[in-house]
């Protein structure tokens, strides 16, 4: 009677382990399908609110530009125009009509995907916008990773370094170049290497060929052209990060987290590279995507200075001629740049940082333990 009992135990058990399987199953998928709509949830309203923000962008852009005193076609017209010929020029531009459905035109023209024409030239947007930036981009690209070539490096070694002098001598470094102005280090730069009044007589201080893809003279010319002004951008934003991402690296030594590596055979040096990189990584990427943004106030300095036929000369020239037509457009775009690197920057540092993953799906979490509650219920 005895064996026949466990038989039966053994057997219900069985059954009961085999019925609540399936419920186990049916739960993961569950779990499963309610995070993966979370995510595209979160994705499309961040989306969203990033429209929203480049709407109210060019808002602000094209009223504001409004308010600024002179007119495009008093420029056109000249000093010695009738006010006959003056209004002919308006109503020829489209300057006439209400600002709102001045607006209304160029919001279309963006959709379009033509980006309007400038007043003072007759010339596609697009086609100067294109132009213009492949200057000004490949420029930002250098300069970041300049940037980053030369702060996490110097980051970690300011805090694995044997030597105490080492140590203080890289944080005053840091401290000293992060106070200098992009335009001073351009200036300094230039005494060094440029070529002419340059001491190493090296690299061009000066232009850039208008067809740099044409021959490989010209893509070696173009590259050269534009190392002294990614370096006077990098050398100070890079100060900026090195100390930055020091920080970031003390924050997670305060942790046990380097004891453990050490403790498992690593170096300190070892343990900072891989573990304290890797935990920092969030914060890291945080604050070298504010640092790609803020570039491009020190690479339209630079540019300036350089004569580099990028964006900022393009904007400082329509500006001053009032060409608002392409200024507005020039000013949306740069803003969209923005907007955009600060959406990306923002993924990166969710899927660097589990918190903010848990975080993130925190409505469809409760929703879940619910199930899961409920599933247990059951099967007891």
């Amino acid at each position: 009677a005895m064996t026949e009992m466990k038989t039966e135990m053994k057997t219900e058990m069985t059954m009961a382990s085999t019925m609540t399987e399936p419920k186990k199953m049916k739960k993961a998928k569950k779990a499963k399908k309610a995070k993966n709509q979370s995510k595209v949830a979160i994705a499309l309203k961040r989306f969203a609110v990033l429209l929203l923000m480049l709407w109210i962008v060019s808002i602000v852009i094209f009223f504001a530009l409004r308010v600024l005193p002179g007119d495009i076609a008093a420029i056109m017209a000249g000093t010695n125009s009738t006010p006959e010929k003056y209004e002919q020029l308006r109503a020829e531009l489209g300057l006439d009509q209400p600002l709102i459905v001045q607006y209304g035109q160029w919001l279309g023209s963006i959709f379009t995907g033509h980006l309007g024409t400038s007043l003072l030239t007759g010339q596609a947007m697009s086609t100067r916008l294109l132009t213009r930036a492949a200057v000004t981009f490949p420029l930002i690209v250098v300069s970041m990773v300049l940037t980053l070539v030369i702060a996490l490096p110097t980051a970690v070694y300011s805090l694995t370094s044997r030597h105490a002098w080492v140590r203080g001598g890289l944080r005053v470094i840091s401290q000293i170049l992060g106070a200098v102005p992009a335009l001073w280090a351009a200036l300094a730069l230039i005494i060094v290497f440029g070529k002419g009044n340059g001491m190493l007589n090296v690299l061009p201080t000066q232009g850039f060929p208008s067809n740099p893809l044409s021959s490989p003279a010209n893509v070696v010319s173009a590259a050269a052209s534009l190392i002294i002004p990614a370096l006077s951008v990098s050398i100070i934003t890079g100060a900026h990060l090195m100390r930055y991402t020091r920080s970031a690296i003390v924050d997670v030594e305060k942790s046990d987290y380097i004891a453990w590596s050490m403790a498992s055979g690593m170096t300190y040096a070892q343990a900072v590279r891989t573990t304290g990189l890797r935990l920092a990584a969030p914060q890291i990427a945080s604050v070298a995507g504010v640092t790609f943004a803020s570039m491009i106030t020190g690479v339209l300095t630079v540019e300036t200075l350089f004569n580099l036929p990028g964006l900022a000369t393009m904007l400082m020239t329509d500006l001053s001629e009032r060409d608002l037509a392409s200024v507005q457009t020039e000013l949306l775009l740069l803003s969209a740049f923005f907007l955009i690197v600060g959406f990306v920057i923002d993924t990166i540092v969710r899927m660097l940082d589990p918190r903010l993953k848990t975080s993130a799906h925190s409505t469809n979490t409760r929703a879940t333990q619910a199930i899961e509650v409920d599933t247990k219920r059951r099967d007891q």
